[in-house]
């Protein structure tokens, strides 16, 4: 369960870590202000070891993360907040939190990409370089490990301006002997601790795509110190010694881009980009169909293919839950004193969140409970049905429909095997899925199912309950933005009606069913 934890600068919760990395710990947190994910990276600081270095530390966090924040584009995560305490022993850079891929992932010596898939990826960290040094901002630390790849295919490029914090583009030696940083991606000039320029980054993509084509390192030396050397005076096996079916192009690009002088690489990232150009699939093609990973991972070539396509209709909903298999339920007992207060702890940790109109983080803390929950008694067990009814009818408070949605249908299949098919948590998820059908557009469903509930309720409270009344307003207001005005206007006399002698004519119900009649007498009188 996502637990209460201390806030950073007042307002980001860690809830979770997500990765660590040479320059920290990474967590997923959210901002109880705005009520969304963002990535926290506690930055490091053990490389402090007097005042002098405090102080220059907190003036380098605070120049690059100003630095890096001014780099609008999508395939950066954007910078939110920077915080560092007095003590610099709380650290953090608050940032866009992306869901995605490793491009380490990629990396196969066994299945090497498509050269269309590597030409994709490359070309999209061209242009977020190409935005980057135009500030200029150099990243120091390109890597695999620093690109992630949405399931849109989006490329992301992580932790600008953090080298430059850490100094990891100067190499040292710590107290071991170990050199600090990357050195399997590290130009020349940072090797030897000279002048970082973009085209050292332009030194790394080299690298990396190399790595994508033959799924191994441009060098391998057996210790950094190799390593080191053999960036600085070995030549690299040309692609085509490697992979003969790499075009002549490619090969020559990534040999440019490894030059081991500056001056000897491409001009800029515009300048790769062109390079890379002819090996982009077009608008419309196919996906490239050889030398593709295996399933599951996403498609760099999309941004090209597809480009400003809308979502995919066959995405689930993240965090969205699937229809339960049946399953019998065990007793209570089962789940012990430790569950029972487990579930306590989180809905009461949900209804704090909800005061505070955090609908997205309420969820989420539901959400971790139905799983641990549904792993001891069963998915459909009436405690983990409960959970999951509370979690759906929060993000419908949050207005987040689609996720919703599948829940709702799931919990209605759910409860019309544990309950029966008209009973009233069936019933109440039915009406829950037409609301949020309605707000998706689904019209048609969304009147069907919303007229299969005002049947039952009728038949069980009459046709002037306090459900029924609503459901009635419901089913009114859909045909009305459907413009079927005058099924809009059979619902609404009637209903009008009702609601004087149940309410009387100056309830607000009533009058607002009345301001309606009026609206629709007058479009129909013109």
């Amino acid at each position: 369960m996502a637990a209460r934890q201390d806030r950073v600068a007042g307002r980001y919760e860690l809830v979770e870590p997500i990765g660590p990395g040479g320059m920290g710990q990474v967590w997923r947190g959210y901002d109880a202000v705005l009520d969304r994910e963002v990535a926290v990276k506690l930055i490091r600081t053990d490389v402090i070891s007097s005042a002098e270095e405090a102080d220059e530390f907190a003036r380098r966090f605070r120049r690059e993360a100003r630095i890096t924040a001014r780099i609008q584009h999508h395939g950066v995560p954007q910078v939110y907040d920077a915080a560092l305490d007095e003590s610099y022993d709380r650290v953090y850079l608050v940032m866009e939190y992306v869901r995605g891929t490793s491009l380490r992932a990629y990396v196969d010596p066994v299945r090497p990409l498509s050269v269309g898939w590597a030409a994709a990826v490359a070309a999209q960290i061209c242009t977020v370089l190409s935005h980057a040094h135009a500030i200029p901002v150099v990243h120091r630390d390109l890597k695999p490990d620093n690109v992630l790849v949405t399931d849109a295919g989006t490329v992301k490029v992580l932790d600008f301006g953090v080298a430059a914090i850490l100094r990891t583009d100067v190499t040292r030696l710590t107290a071991t002997g170990q050199a600090l940083g990357t050195h399997r991606y590290m130009s020349p000039e940072q090797v030897q601790g000279a002048q970082v320029v973009p085209q050292s980054d332009l030194y790394a993509l080299g690298c990396v795509l190399h790595e994508m084509l033959v799924g191994r390192p441009l060098f391998d030396g057996a210790t950094e110190f190799t390593l080191m050397r053999q960036h600085v005076y070995d030549e690299p096996i040309p692609l085509r010694a490697l992979r003969p079916d790499v075009p002549e192009a490619v090969e020559r690009l990534v040999l440019d881009l490894t030059a081991k002088r500056p001056e000897q690489r491409p001009d800029d990232a515009y300048e790769v980009y062109e390079r890379l150009l002819p090996f982009l699939p077009l608008p419309g093609a196919a996906p490239p169909a050889t030398h593709r990973p295996g399933t599951g991972v996403p498609d760099p070539t999309l941004l090209y293919r597809r480009p400003n396509a809308p979502r995919p209709r066959t995405d689930p909903p993240p965090g969205s839950a699937a229809a339960p298999a049946v399953d019998s339920q065990p007793p209570d007992a089962v789940a012990g004193t430790a569950l029972r207060h487990a579930i306590s702890d989180a809905v009461a940790y949900s209804n704090d969140l909800l005061a505070d109109e955090r609908y997205a983080h309420a969820a989420e803390a539901l959400h971790e409970m139905v799983e641990q929950a549904g792993a001891v008694l069963g998915a459909e067990h009436r405690r983990v049905l409960a959970l999951r009814q509370r979690r759906a009818a929060i993000l419908v408070i949050g207005g987040d429909f689609r996720t919703a949605l599948p829940e709702f249908d799931a919990l209605a299949s759910a409860f019309a095997r544990t309950q029966g098919p008209t009973g009233d948590a069936t019933m109440a998820c039915l009406r829950q899925a037409a609301h949020c059908r309605a707000g998706l557009g689904q019209a048609t469903t969304a009147l069907r199912q919303f007229r299969q509930v005002l049947a039952h309720v009728r038949a069980a409270e009459g046709d002037v309950s306090t459900t029924a009344l609503e459901l009635r307003r419901d089913i009114g207001m859909l045909l009305l933005s459907e413009r079927d005005t005058e099924a809009a206007k059979a619902e609404f006399v009637p209903l009008h009606e009702d609601l004087c002698v149940v309410y009387g004519p100056d309830h607000e119900e009533t009058r607002e069913i009345a301001a309606v009649l009026v609206r629709l007498r007058t479009i129909g009188d013109r």
